[in-house]
């Protein structure tokens, strides 16, 4: 049985973080030592990274908070709230990304019944709250209170594939259902000043954003993208080179430096039983393939992966720029990627598409897809800014500096 993506839409956070400016103010803190600033400096300027965007408006030189709890712009100083602090903020700034996301992409689909959703699966790895997300969209929406909820939490950048991977089991066993699926990631709230590489290589590449997707098998003329098959592999080393942890001030992400080298020399192993499920590309050059979807988890991994599998520039590009654009924004940044993609003009003969996610264990998640009409293409939905604590604030283009 065929399974259908019927639309992929993207949702953004109202702040936008400029990389230098954000730079500048990491290596100005004054509890880092020597090598630490040299650090900053270096992990900043060669992320390939030129904007962010974030939930916590706070982050602005112009904010105008009584009492600041992640950034004082009299002082200049990043501050450390605990982890109640951040997730309180989660619980409040998620919600928005994640309605705004899922709207985005019923909206798209103007003959779908909002009743004709039968599951609604989210995903975050980056907080907690219950009544959940899930909750939040069917009221919302107005979707069937006995819409079938699931939620994917604290898996990480290659959550978005285990989500995609069950809407089109749900589909396979019942072809007349609709599966809304939506990932929503504020990696932001969890960036703090520290000498430590780890977390200095988080606060240069990590932002927030969200994604979502309406999946069925009901044959339909609008279908985006076939999904054609899953694989998941764990490479044999590299559980202790990625992880995400719960600490008392916020989650503390563990992003050795190995972790590309770990990519280098698995990712042939790794994409090998996905590809061996379809003769027509097992065997043939990786370029072969058409576009590649490759989750932007640092500038080393792409450049890693596009010199492993020999693929061209061209064939980056979707990556590089949503790297560049977005920065990483976990679960949600590959399927900004394959949105890209899917707005990219149509070309002649087959557009496959060969996506991958990495991410703690090491985790390596990969699709085979077939892209099967152009999208209309679009700027993020960029959520308003809390009303009440907008007075005086700066528009979605200002940031830490």
């Amino acid at each position: 049985m065929t399974v259908y993506v019927r639309s992929l839409e993207t949702a953004l956070p109202p702040t936008l973080l400029i990389q230098t400016e954000a730079r500048d103010v990491f290596a100005a803190q004054p509890g880092l030592t020597r090598l630490g600033s040299r650090l900053v400096s270096t992990c900043f300027d060669s992320a390939a990274i030129d904007t962010r965007y974030t939930a916590v408006e706070e982050l602005t030189m112009d904010s105008r908070a009584d009492n600041p709890q992640f950034f004082d712009p009299a002082t200049g100083l990043l501050l450390n709230p605990s982890t109640k602090v951040r997730n309180d903020i989660f619980g409040r700034e998620a919600t928005k990304l994640f309605v705004n996301a899922a709207q985005a992409a019923v909206d798209a689909c103007p003959d779908l019944d909002l009743r004709d959703i039968t599951h609604l699966i989210t995903v975050s790895c980056t907080g907690f709250f219950n009544p959940g997300p899930d909750y939040k969209i069917v009221r919302a929406l107005g979707l069937d209170p006995a819409v079938q909820r699931y939620h994917l939490g604290f898996m990480g950048c290659y959550a978005a594939f285990p989500a995609l991977r069950a809407a089109k089991s749900f589909c396979e066993a019942d072809p007349q259902a609709v599966v809304l699926v939506v990932c929503a990631e504020l990696c932001s709230l969890h960036v703090r000043t520290s000498n430590d590489p780890d977390t200095i290589m988080g606060s240069a590449l990590f932002a927030d954003g969200a994604a979502a997707a309406v999946v069925t098998a009901r044959e339909t003329p609008e279908a985006l993208l076939q999904l054609d098959c899953f694989e998941t592999v764990l490479t044999p080393v590299g559980e202790e080179s990625m992880a995400w942890n719960i600490g008392d001030h916020g989650f503390e992400m563990v992003l050795g430096n190995y972790v590309p080298h770990i990519i280098d020399d698995h990712i042939v192993g790794a994409l090998e039983p996905l590809l061996a499920r379809d003769p027509s590309v097992q065997g043939r050059p990786y370029s072969d393939i058409r576009h590649w979807a490759i989750h932007p988890g640092g500038r080393s991994i792409l450049d890693k992966v596009q010199s492993r599998l020999e693929l061209t520039d061209q064939q980056l590009v979707p990556a590089r720029e949503t790297l560049r654009n977005y920065g990483n924004m976990s679960s949600a940044t590959v399927l900004f990627v394959l949105k890209h993609i899917l707005e990219q003009a149509p070309e002649d003969g087959a557009e496959r598409i060969c996506s991958m996610a990495f991410g703690p264990g090491l985790t390596v998640e990969t699709g085979l897809f077939t892209k099967l009409r152009q999208a209309t293409g679009g700027k993020p939905q960029v959520s308003e800014p809390d009303q009440e604590r907008a007075e005086g604030q700066p528009t979605a283009e200002s940031s830490l500096a």
